[in-house]
Order: C-alpha cells, then structure tokens, then sequence
C-alpha cells in the first residue's frame, strides 16, 4: 500500500530535521577572520588558518575553547614577514601530528619560495623549517594542502597548480629532499566540469575554474593516502609504500594508484578507521562520505550552515570538525567582488566511527 504524499512530504521534512540537528555550530566568526583549514593537537587544542582568498592580514589563529581566537604562533609569527623577520605568507593546509607539533604548509610568493612550518605546541617553539623552492614547485603551483605521515617521516602535499601541472609533492622528514609525484595524471587534474554554485558558474582568472588536486589525506595506519581534484568526480589512493618508492617512475607510479569511490566536486577531506572518506560537497551546501565499497553517501546539507565547507579535522571527542567560509563568494572565485554573508564557522558533527588520523 502506496503511503499518502503528505506522509512522504512530512517523512522527508522529518529526516531534513534530524539531519540538520547533527550538525552542531562550534565556533562564529566576523567577516575579518575567514577561517580555512583546522588541525587538533592530540590535547584538543584547536588551530586554524585564514583564508588568503578574503585578503586578511591574518594567517593562523589558535581557537581557544571559548570560540575566541588569538594570533598563533606569535603576533609576528601570524602576519606576512617582515625585514626577513619572522612571518607566514599564505598558509592553507595545516596539520597537527601526535608529538603536538603543528605542520604549516605556506605558500610561495614572487619572493619567497614555499615552506613548511613545524611549531612544537608543548614547548612553543619553531621545531624546523623546510623549504619547497624550485623545480620542486613552479611557478605557477598553489601548495594547497598536506596530510603527515609520522610512521614513515613523510609529508604528502597536493599542489593544485594550474590545472595542468597539478601533482602531488612528497617530503622526506629526515632529509628535506622533495620530489614532485604524478604531474599532469588523469589523478591530479580536474575534470571538464563546471563548478555551479547558487546558480552561478564558478570563474578563476576570468575562466570557467577548472581545479587540479586538493583534498589529500592519509589513513591512520598510514598506509594509504587519499587524495582527489576539486573538479572531479572521484576519489583516489596509492600507498605510502610506493609515494615513498624512488625507484618507481611517475609512469610505474601512475599504475598503482586506485580509483577508492565516487565523490562530489569538493574540498577538504579527513578519514576514519573504518575507511570513510569524509569531504565537502561545494555545489550542494553539504558535507558526504565516500565509503570503503565505493559508494558516496550525503551526510548533511544545509544552505544555512554549509555554504562552501572547506577543511577539516577529527577531533579528540568523537567529532569531526569543519569550516565554512563561503568561498563561491570570495573576490577570488567572484570576479573580484566580496559578497560574503557572514557564515564564518566552524561546524562539527558525530564521526561515523573512531578517527584516529587526519588531525
């Protein structure tokens, strides 16, 4: 027997309700602290950068348990360098390891080649530096984001680019050699999709964005790295065996990288011991999985709390904690305009099992 329509309108307005209600605002901010990318130190303590696409002076930020922030490391160590002082260019992806130390991954400029930024949280100070000049990274290259592998003293960096060189960067910790990985493959640059947001197509640099590899992650027995373009339609993996492999050329490489399941246009991406990849879903306000069989699952959608949720972490109570910055709305991805609305938070959510990693 067919169910009346209004039961099925009032059943789907009911699962939209208990949808939302997971998901739970942790932290607001105002329109000068767009928040990008989140990394939880194994005491919980909270540190996220701001995002260089609104042009704040601020780079990273400790957010304290009260909702309230202050410039990290250091009021100087938060800003642009200055006289060769210490400073941060453009910092995006960002990770803390179990040790406590905080991975910063900043960006180059037309002076300055980029770097990694270790700070050792417990004793607050600089742990080291690491340095990604070229050929390493080109001209053209946006160092996006980083997951860390402490097992093997690694680092995996995806470097979106320009769409045509988009390529995964690996970092050897004990020696700061870096290799530049899988360039220009059908697994790091974006697919011909449009990115339609509100009913508008997404432009970078006055055409129809098209971008290369961004979200990146690694399982908790870092063995495997996951990583996708932002314009695509699937999620890949290869193990850190065969990253770290320099025996292997890009074309041997290429081989041994997986296809792990469907995903959406997205961004930032974490996973938990059971293999669900969690990432963004940017054209669609929502947050979804793509699980270990393959399929992709939507979590939650909201246009409210998720417009264009962006990194995340997995925190040390059972949660999974994101941004959302409204990035279709940035002077970047908006023909220079800034039309943002003031949904700078972070949100956070039940993880559908133990996360251990991608913090």
């Amino acid at each position: 027997m067919k169910k009346p329509l209004i039961l099925l309108i009032l059943s789907a307005l009911y699962c939209l309700s208990i949808q939302a209600s997971e998901v739970e605002i942790y932290a607001r901010f105002k329109q000068e602290l767009p928040p990008g990318n989140l990394a939880i130190g194994p005491d919980g303590r909270m540190f996220m950068s701001v995002h260089e696409f609104y042009g704040t002076p601020l780079r990273v930020v400790e957010v304290l348990p009260d909702g309230s922030t202050t410039p990290y490391p250091t009021d100087k160590w938060a800003r642009a360098p200055r006289n060769d002082g210490p400073g941060l260019n453009r910092v995006l992806g960002l990770r803390a390891d179990r040790q406590g130390i905080l991975w910063m991954l900043d960006g180059q400029t037309d002076q300055s080649a980029g770097r990694i930024i270790a700070w050792n949280t417990k004793t607050e100070q600089l742990h080291k530096v690491y340095y990604l000049g070229k050929p390493i990274a080109r001209t053209t290259s946006f160092l996006n984001d980083l997951a860390i592998d402490r097992d093997n003293e690694a680092i995996y960096i995806s470097d979106t680019g320009d769409g045509h060189n988009s390529a995964l960067i690996v970092l050897d910790l004990n020696t700061g050699r870096a290799r530049r990985v899988l360039e220009g493959s059908r697994f790091t640059i974006p697919e011909n999709i449009d990115i339609i947001i509100e009913k508008r197509q997404l432009t970078l640099g006055g055409k129809p964005a098209r971008i290369g590899v961004n979200p990146i992650t690694v399982d908790p027995t870092n063995t495997w790295v996951y990583f996708a373009p932002m314009s695509a339609t699937a999620m890949y993996r290869v193990r850190t065996a065969d990253l770290l492999n320099e025996q292997l050329t890009n074309t041997q490489l290429a081989t041994k990288v997986e296809r792990y399941g469907d995903k959406p246009i997205s961004d930032g991406s974490t996973i938990d011991t059971a293999g669900n990849v969690y990432i963004t879903a940017i054209t669609r306000n929502a947050i979804g999985v793509t699980k270990a069989d393959g399929s992709y699952q939507e979590l939650y959608r909201s246009e409210k709390l998720l417009p264009w949720a962006d990194g995340f972490a997995a925190g040390i109570d059972g949660y999974i904690y994101a941004t959302v910055n409204e990035l279709h709305r940035s002077p970047v991805l908006n023909n220079g305009k800034n039309d943002a609305q003031g949904h700078f938070s972070i949100i956070r959510f039940p993880a559908l099992n133990t996360v251990v990693n991608g913090r």
